[in-house]
This record gives structure tokens, C-alpha cells and sequence, in this order.
């Protein structure tokens, strides 16, 4: 987990410049790039996966390591022949684990966050899963066991293979000629992130767009039919913990309510959105049936609240960076306890992006388990070795932050229920 949390030290800053140049370069165009709550209700969603990633919290069935040692028919030499290779496979068991996660109803709560955002930018690139905790795509592996590949090179390949999705996702760059007929290129990715109807459940491919016309998932990008982005049950809510799991969540109350065994069993296993007959019609939910129709969410956000959102963002990029940066030095103990006041604060100002009542006692909880943490570790998990009055800033930002909090909630006719905005 070193490893990769020094890689996302330095791929971290890359990402956060790109999205700059793609508004800069957006506004000259004179195209609608971003909205602030939606973007950093991405870049959130982006924090929340960095932190389960370096904590490490995944069980894996079957490891790569153990399939190679058992499986492996031949032995072979780390050449340039074995990376392209490996990048190769990784695509193939990413192709399958994509689509895998679109179509069965239970493995789309991996998925949901990714798409959840109603823009389509670098940003929303970010969301990406804390609810996929299980490593239920092993058996994709056993052929990159079977020839051999070796761990160590899957390992530097996976992380490479993941950063490389993230430029695709634009709207600024339009068809790009003959790469289109091989690569995954930004209008593939449109299509893949789009509710229109013949969008739907198309271009599972990661980086070579072969694996969609082969296995006969492939769709252009129409100039007659511009996406709409996002999820057929609107998310309604900035906050990623939710997104994360407001699929699963249905799920289960859907099991709960039906009366048929049966269905209580088949429900996580059918294909994406399936719901039983007797529940369908007893709780309706509201679907996007036509995307043109779509109004998209917005929680009308004051100007105090705005640029509070903006603070908290950068503050707590900073907090995270620091964990990153000093992973090394950290015990395990101290990531958790650190990634999970990180946690609950995130929690709570996404939820306040949202005017939720909900964020005042997340609020009162960050302020408790922060000045709790300050005792436990005698200021700042040693951030005072790097300035002695870093402890003294981060309780008075704890304070200012259940302070500010309350008075968006409680301010006159801003209120606490978010209403929604026409489509642009």
C-alpha cells in the first residue's frame, strides 16, 4: 500500500491540474464543463476510495500471487513482450468485470457511483467505488496465471492500466479519426456514460474498444442522439456514502418486502434494476423513462455555502495528502483512526452540500472524535514536527466548521430541502 499511496502522491496533482485546464479551456469554447457541488461531490467520492484504497480494505477470495504459483504452465522472463501482455489481460478481466457489474443487480451497487454524476467531465472520472470490497473477479485472472505473468508485473501494470481511464472522460475532445476503431476514446466513453436508450449498457471497454465489437456491445456516439448522463433513479444527494450504497439499500428492502421466497433469493442475482411484481407495484419508484425528460439535481446552494464547499474541498485535499505523504511513517492503526475522521467529515459537509439535517450531528461527531484524536496522539499525528502550530490551526478549523455549519442550516429561507433545477 506504500507503494501506491506514493503513487498517488504524484497522481493526485496531475488529475487536479487536468481538471483545471478542462474549465479553462471549457469556458473558452464556451462549453458547460462543470458545476461546483457536482464537482466536488466527485473529487469527494474520489478521496473516499483513495482512503479504503490505502487502508487496504478489501477481501480477496483468490490473490493473483496464489493462482500464478498453483496455475502457471510456463515461466517466463520479465521482457517488454510480459508488460504488453499483462496490459493486455488486465483489459480483457477489465471489459468482462465492467459489464459484469452493469448487468447483475447486486454488482451494480459497485459500479452505481461512477455514474452517478449528471455532468460529464475529468472530474466525475474520480467517483469511483468504496462499496466494491470484495474480490469477486479472480476466476478473469486465470489465464494471466495460466502463461504465467508474474505478480510483481500485474502489480506495476494495475495501477498504470487504472490512471489511463481517466483522460476519456471529456466532452471537449470530439471523434478522433482512426483511433476510434481501437481505442477508447472520450465519444465511446459518452456513449458508456449516457440513460438514453440506445446508450444503454454499451462500450464496456476500458482502454482497447475491440472487446466491445467483438462481444457485440459497441455503439457510436450519434450526432442526433446527444447523451444524458447519469442514473436512471436519480441519486438526488452530493454525498458519495449514500450514492455508494442507495442501490444495495434498495435491494434489500425490496427482498424485504416481497412476498415470494423465491424472488427474495433471484433479486441479487437478476439482471441490473430487476424488481418483484408484487413490490414494483406496491412501492413504485421513480425512473428516467426518456433522458430528454431528465431535470438534474441541484440543491441551489447560497453563496456561503458555496464557497464553504470550495474550503472544505482544499482543506481537505491537504489532510489527505498529508496521510499520503507520510503513510510510511504511519501505524496502521493511525491510517484507520485518521481515514475514519476523514471519513465522518466528509460525510458531513457533503451532506451539507445537500442542506441535510443529517450534517449537524455528523458535525458535532467530527468535532468530538477530532479533539478526541488530538489527545490520543498528542496533537496531530506529529504534524507539529512539521509546524508547531498545526494542531492549534486544526481545532480551530474543527470548531469554525461545526459553527459555520450550523448557521447554513438555521440561515432564513435557505432551508433544509433540496429542490431541482431544469436540465441546460
Amino acid at each position: 500500500m506504500e507503494a501506491y499511496a506514493t503513487a498517488l502522491t504524484y497522481a493526485i496533482p496531475a488529475f487536479m491540474i487536468l481538471i483545471l485546464i478542462e474549465e479553462i479551456f471549457g469556458r473558452y469554447k464556451g462549453v458547460y464543463v462543470n458545476r461546483d457541488m457536482d464537482t466536488v461531490s466527485s473529487l469527494s467520492s474520489g478521496m473516499t476510495n483513495v482512503m479504503k484504497s490505502v487502508l487496504g480494505l478489501s477481501i480477496i477470495i483468490i490473490s493473483y500471487d496464489w493462482m500464478v504459483g498453483h496455475l502457471a504452465l510456463f515461466s517466463i522472463d520479465n521482457t517488454i513482450l510480459v508488460y504488453v501482455l499483462c496490459f493486455i489481460g488486465l483489459d480483457f478481466v477489465g471489459y468482462w468485470s465492467h459489464r459484469f457489474d452493469h448487468i447483475i443487480n447486486v454488482f451494480w451497487n459497485r459500479h452505481i457511483i461512477h455514474h452517478s454524476s449528471e455532468e460529464f467531465n475529468l472530474a466525475c472520472a474520480l467517483r469511483q467505488s468504496i462499496s466494491a470490497v470484495v474480490s469477486i473477479y479472480f476466476f478473469l485472472y486465470i489465464p494471466m496465471a495460466l502463461i504465467g505473468i508474474p505478480t510483481e508485473v500485474v502489480a506495476l501494470m494495475a495501477p498504470l492500466h487504472l490512471f489511463a481511464q481517466f483522460w476519456y472522460h471529456t466532452r471537449l475532445i470530439d471523434k478522433m479519426g482512426i483511433l476510434e476503431h481501437v481505442l477508447v476514446t472520450p465519444s465511446h466513453h459518452r456513449v458508456h456514460h449516457a440513460i438514453n436508450k440506445e446508450y444503454l449498457d454499451k462500450n464496456f471497454s476500458q482502454i482497447f474498444i475491440v472487446w466491445d465489437k467483438w462481444f457485440g456491445t459497441f455503439q457510436e456516439e450519434l450526432p442526433e442522439k446527444p447523451p444524458v448522463y447519469g442514473i436512471k433513479k436519480q441519486a438526488k444527494t452530493w454525498n458519495p456514502f449514500i450514492i455508494n450504497y442507495m442501490h444495495l439499500w434498495q435491494i434489500i428492502v425490496d427482498a424485504w418486502h416481497t412476498k415470494s421466497w423465491w424472488d427474495k433469493i433471484r433479486i441479487w442475482f437478476m439482471p441490473t434494476g430487476w424488481r418483484p411484481e408484487d413490490v414494483s407495484q406496491k412501492y413504485p419508484i421513480e425512473y428516467i423513462d426518456d433522458a430528454y425528460t431528465q431535470i438534474k439535481y441541484d440543491s441551489r446552494p447560497g453563496p456561503l455555502l458555496r464557497v464553504w464547499t470550495w474550503v472544505q474541498l482544499v482543506v481537505h485535499f491537504v489532510l489527505l495528502y498529508y496521510v499520503l505523504y507520510n503513510i510510511a511513517q504511519f501505524t496502521f492503526l493511525d491510517v484507520l483512526l485518521y481515514c475514519g475522521w476523514l471519513a465522518i467529515s466528509i460525510f458531513a459537509y457533503t451532506s451539507l452540500m445537500d442542506k441535510s439535517p443529517i450534517a449537524l450531528p455528523f458535525e458535532m461527531l467530527k468535532l468530538i472524535t477530532g479533539i478526541a484524536l488530538m489527545y490520543y496522539t498528542s496533537g496531530w499525528f506529529n504534524a507539529q514536527e512539521y509546524f508547531v502550530y498545526a494542531p492549534h490551526i486544526i481545532a480551530t478549523y474543527i470548531a469554525f466548521s461545526a459553527g459555520i455549519s450550523l448557521v447554513i442550516l438555521q440561515k432564513k429561507g435557505q432551508g433544509l430541502k433540496a429542490t431541482l433545477s431544469p436540465l441546460r
